[in-house]
């Protein structure tokens, strides 16, 4: 198993944030714990595939041209003078065009946040199918999976098994999303696999809910008050909306 205080490390020294000392220590961990390798090994690879594969966003002309138009006025002295009807219902327009293009500006934030993240979802989901990396607990038993996660992040994921709707439970992992450590909870369905991860609502990124596809696998999103949950599969759409149907359901009957 992984040990906490490396995963709560580990971040800091890929980016060369930790002190010498405690790299050195993390090093040397590194080369006996053959977990906790395989962990750093994944974070790298992410890593690369984030800066290789993850669009890049930038604001459109038209609205550096209204931040430069507002931050010229903010520099220009103020001068008293009488502003007439005509002044204040032009004051009145440009203010409601600011607040339009604030909120326009915000809403398309959102919507890169959340296909950026639906892409980290699918590349996660990706390499959760290559050999021995689906699960690091490989288990039907919801009573195994879910104590699983007991030290490994700071929050209990719920863990429902639905093999009596035909989606059994195959298992969990850890996995990195958003910039944080979540937990992964593996579903099958025929030859399908079903990734479910999810982390608590409020931290990092949510990015509102919504329905993505890509590269051939669908990804759904949506929150509830404890959760945020993201969802990839190659399953029909119909099928894993059924899925996802019988996750709300579980986390409604468990409040």
């Amino acid at each position: 198993m992984t040990h906490p205080v490396i995963v709560a490390q580990l971040d800091a020294y890929l980016d060369g944030e930790l002190a010498a000392p405690d790299a050195g220590e993390l090093e040397a961990h590194l080369r006996v714990c053959p977990e906790c390798a395989r962990l750093e090994q994944r974070r790298r690879t992410l890593g690369a595939a984030l800066r290789e594969h993850l669009p890049r966003y930038e604001a459109p002309d038209t609205l550096r041209a209204r931040v430069r138009a507002g931050l010229r006025k903010e520099t220009t002295p103020v001068r008293a003078v009488r502003r007439g009807p005509m002044a204040w219902r032009a004051l009145s327009v440009a203010a409601s065009l600011a607040v339009v293009a604030v909120g326009s500006w915000q809403l398309a934030l959102r919507r890169a946040q959340g296909e950026a993240l639906a892409d980290q979802v699918v590349a996660s989901h990706l390499r959760s199918l290559m050999a021995g990396h689906l699960a690091d607990v490989p288990s039907s038993d919801q009573h195994t999976v879910k104590p699983w996660f007991n030290g490994k992040l700071d929050f209990s994921p719920p863990v429902y098994d639905f093999a009596g709707r035909a989606f059994p439970l195959l298992g969990g992992r850890l996995d990195y999303l958003g910039g944080q450590p979540v937990a992964a909870l593996v579903y099958g369905r025929r030859q399908h696999v079903i990734n479910v991860f999810l982390w608590p609502t409020g931290r990092g990124r949510s990015a509102g809910s919504g329905d993505f596809t890509r590269q051939g696998y669908h990804v759904l999103h949506w929150t509830t008050p404890e959760y945020t949950y993201w969802v990839a599969s190659d399953l029909g759409l119909a099928e894993l909306r059924e899925f996802t149907g019988l996750l709300q359901r579980g986390d409604s009957a468990a409040r």
